[in-house]
This record gives C-alpha cells, structure tokens and sequence, in this order.
C-alpha cells in the first residue's frame, strides 16, 4: 500500500513514522519548507511513549514528486481541508481513497465535495502528539484508532487499512458508524480543549477546579443535545463522564487548542465549539456555554494577531 500523509504536523508525522517503521511505503506532503527538508537531511526524530528513535522517511512540498497513492491520509488543520484535498489531487488515482482522522465537524463534507462519497474514509485518534521543531515530534500518548467508509462499497479497502495501522503499532479497529464516533470525539474536544486554551491548564488540570469541570460539563451536554437533534446516534455511553476520564487520563497533556494559542497560530475553534453553535442554531438547541467559549478564544486568536 502506497500512502502520502498531507500535513505532516504533530500526529501526520506519528502516524507516518509508525508507517515507515513497518516498511510501508509512505511519504510526507507539508507546505512547511524548514520542516521538510531536515526530515529529508536529518530523519523525523520521534521521542515520547513510542521511544526515542529516528525515522527516515521521505518529505516533500510537491505532491506532484510523489504520484497517485492508495491511500491519502489528511491530517491539515480543519480549516485547510477542501484546500488540502483539491492541492493533493496528484496524488489521488482512479482507485485512491482519502482518510481524514483530523479533529472536528465538517471535514468529511468538505472531502466528499471534491472526490466522492466512495472514495473517503473517516475516523477518529486517541493518540497524543506535539510537534516540538523541524523534524522533531513528542508522542505523547497512545491509544486506538477508529475508521469506517461513508460507502459500504469502500468497507474493503477500511479492513485493509486498519490491518496497516495494526501492522505499524497502531491499534485500530473498523467502526460502523464512523459519524457517531467522529461526534464522540467532538463531544471531547468540546470539553476540554477550549477550556486548555483559555486557561492554560494541563488536561488533568481542568479537572482540579470545579467552576471548570461545570463548565465541562455544560459543554458537552449542550453538544449531546445537538447531536441528538441532528440524528447522531451517540450510544449509551455516559459522555461527560467520558469527557472527564479522558481529561483524567491524559492528564500531562498540552492540547492541541492550547498548542496553537501558545504558538500564535490560529485554532480549530470553528470546526468545535463554533460547528456546534452554528448547527445549533439551525436545528433550534441552545448552546450558551459553547456559545461564550468560541467568543473567548476568538478574542484569543485576535490578540495574536495584533
């Protein structure tokens, strides 16, 4: 199996890391110049859970070096998805599929609006990961990997790449309703990542304050309510709850929210928070809480901007 990783941040160089390890053949596609070429001079340094190891892999700025690929793996930022899939249209042949793990709402109808329902597959990731400099990755914390077709037709070529995930060290099993565990995810993210980002707190952190576990859980079930008003089966499972185990568990954590705000770049807020207070809106659920948080990191991301 060919694949090219399209964003080759924190967790597209994990998972093309783990991919090369296991000698699968997978390149690298990043807009960032410095990043590309000391992967290609020096290896990707991975530190972190995983060990301390370098992995040569191949980089590059231009898709068009590497050809049609099996599986296109997106990890961009969630507002750089449509612009992300129509640049790697090189890579993407006749029977290409396109797997976007990435964080948030949206991402799998702005992949479908260029290349077909049949060709994506979607998913969610459990695995920590923090981009520390050119070439240089932090693993941060493991944990499985989901993925599932929009299209039953494309459930195949799903089995075979969880099998390559689980080949390279990534726990992954195939999931049969792929949006309901991308909305759990989100319900996640929901509560914790804004919260990091205007705080400053570690994962674990958030769960020391009660003002802030409240809001936690407000959060969450403002977007539960959303979900289930827009058809999203979300289970059984109890997901503040799960929220704060999962605060719990990756309690060392930096997120990837308060990563961008510590950097100055823009966040994901949108594609979280502000995804569910649009979606709100339309379907007549109110959303205060989340409401209030993508204004505040806004105010954030202004700031940087300055």
């Amino acid at each position: 199996m060919r694949v090219a990783v399209v964003g080759a941040g924190a967790m597209g160089c994990l998972y093309g890391g783990h991919l090369a390890e296991a000698g699968v053949d997978v390149s690298l596609v990043d807009v960032w110049r410095e990043h590309v070429d000391a992967i290609n001079a020096k290896g990707l340094h991975i530190t972190g859970v995983s060990g301390d190891r370098v992995v040569r892999v191949p980089a590059t700025n231009n898709p068009e070096t590497v050809g049609e690929v099996d599986l296109v793996l997106l990890f961009v930022k969630s507002y750089d998805t449509a612009q992300a899939v129509k640049g790697s249209r090189p890579l993407i042949g006749g029977d290409t599929k396109v797997l976007t793990l990435q964080n948030g709402l949206g991402n799998l109808e702005a992949i479908t609006e260029t290349v077909g329902a049949g060709r994506v597959l979607g998913g969610t990731t459990s695995h920590g990961s923090t981009l520390v400099g050119p070439r240089e990755i932090r693993h941060a914390g493991e944990g499985p990997t989901l993925i599932g077709a929009l299209e039953i037709s494309s459930r195949s070529t799903a089995e075979k790449v969880a099998d390559t995930f689980n080949g390279a060290g990534l726990r992954t099993r195939i999931s049969d309703d792929v949006r309901g565990d991308i909305w759990g995810k989100v319900l996640v993210n929901l509560g914790i990542n804004a919260l990091t980002a205007l705080t400053g707190l570690r994962n674990g952190q958030l769960l020391e304050v009660p003002e802030l576990r409240r809001l936690m859980r407000i959060a969450v079930e403002e977007g539960v309510r959303v979900a289930e008003e827009d058809g999203v089966d979300l289970g059984s499972l109890d997901h503040v709850a799960h929220v704060y185990d999962v605060a719990e568990a990756t309690g060392a954590n930096h997120s990837s929210m308060l990563q961008d705000v510590d950097r100055g770049r823009r966040t994901e807020i949108d594609a979280l928070n502000g995804e569910v207070v649009g979606l709100g809106e339309k379907l007549g659920v109110e959303t205060p809480v989340n409401r209030a948080l993508t204004a505040l990191v806004k105010g954030l991301e202004h700031r940087s901007s300055l």
